[in-house]
């Protein structure tokens, strides 16, 4: 039976527990116990379910014009107010809460799959194969990334969601490829894997049913990662009108509020609500991330109960703190 090398992961070495036939892993039940993950997964999973809600709650069509309510402010007959043609921001938020997310997500899939399928491949291989693929890896990173997809964007005749995510897939694969490679490397060599490979077990055994457990937090941290940086950068692409203008999402929200120069006449709340959806939906994903790096690697974890003994010293009235020893 396959056994995970709790060390490759920097996770305690606690056995998997079951809660009737559902298996969960030790790292799920240590993130769900982090403070900063669960406090981003309920911020993420609200936003979702507001998208997926989105036609129940909205209360027009979010690209209906009605001239007669233009450029009202937030009221309890239009929550966040409308625009200069009268087309209600609430039901464009959460909306386009749909496309956001949906792009973000898919982009964040597409190039976490082709980082670590290149990764793995490049160091388990080596040679010729490590080679050929770390050149390609240096060349996308040494290309800047936001000039790039300007470029493109601005040449692409179709600017559809399919498009952007694989525009922004293949522009944001590299660096998290780079760093799946180099933990590879480093569990190539440990005794699991050498056993593995002398027992002889196939490669795909090798690689899924050993390499690939021991990298699924480092895999998931990527995950994340890729998803806030695409949902940024496709925002930003439409906010310079390089997306599909057609669409209902944040960043459309906000070209037309700039178009339309809301700010200088005075209306805040076009660019205000959308740009906050985004930066909540962004503070969400950081805090997950946040809470994977302290599950996934010990000295984070000592740190934190480092400050929860100082903090405790303090308040117990003595002079000096003292950090209680990590379990």
């Amino acid at each position: 039976m396959t056994q995970i090398d709790p060390i490759a992961l920097d996770l305690p070495a606690a056995a998997p527990r079951r809660h009737g036939r559902l298996k969960i892993p030790g790292w799920v039940l240590l993130l769900l116990r982090n403070p900063k993950s669960c406090t981003g997964l309920a911020m993420i999973g609200f936003v979702v379910v507001i998208a997926l809600i989105a036609p129940l709650i909205s209360v027009a069509h979010p690209n209906d014009f009605n001239i007669l309510v233009a450029r009202q402010a937030p009221s309890w007959h239009h929550l966040f107010g409308t625009t200069d043609q009268g087309s209600d921001i609430f039901s464009q938020v959460v909306v386009g809460a749909r496309r956001s997310l949906l792009l973000g997500a898919a982009a964040a899939a597409l190039a976490t799959a082709l980082a670590a399928i290149l990764g793995i491949t490049a160091a388990y291989c080596g040679g010729v194969v490590d080679d050929v693929i770390n050149f390609v890896i240096n060349v996308f990173l040494t290309i800047p990334a936001i000039p790039l997809l300007i470029v493109v964007s601005g040449y692409l005749s179709s600017r559809g969601m399919s498009t952007m995510i694989l525009v922004l897939a293949l522009v944001l694969w590299a660096f998290e490829a780079r760093i799946l490679r180099g933990q590879a490397l480093s569990l190539k060599s440990r005794d699991f894997v050498l056993a593995a490979k002398a027992s002889g077990e196939s490669t795909r055994r090798v690689v899924f049913g050993e390499l690939m457990p021991n990298m699924i937090s480092r895999i998931a941290a990527a995950f994340v990662l890729v998803f806030y940086i695409a949902l940024l950068t496709d925002a930003g692409l439409e906010f310079l009108g390089l997306g599909d203008q057609s669409t209902t999402s944040w960043g459309v929200t906000l070209y037309w509020a700039q178009t339309n120069s809301t700010v200088l006449q005075g209306e805040w709340w076009p660019f205000f609500f959308p740009g906050a959806a985004l930066a909540f939906t962004v503070l969400g994903l950081t805090l997950v991330l946040a809470g994977i790096d302290e599950v996934s690697n010990p000295r984070l974890r000592t740190e934190r109960v480092a400050r929860r003994g100082a903090l405790k010293t303090l308040f117990g009235g003595r002079l000096f703190t003292r950090a209680e020893p990590s379990t």
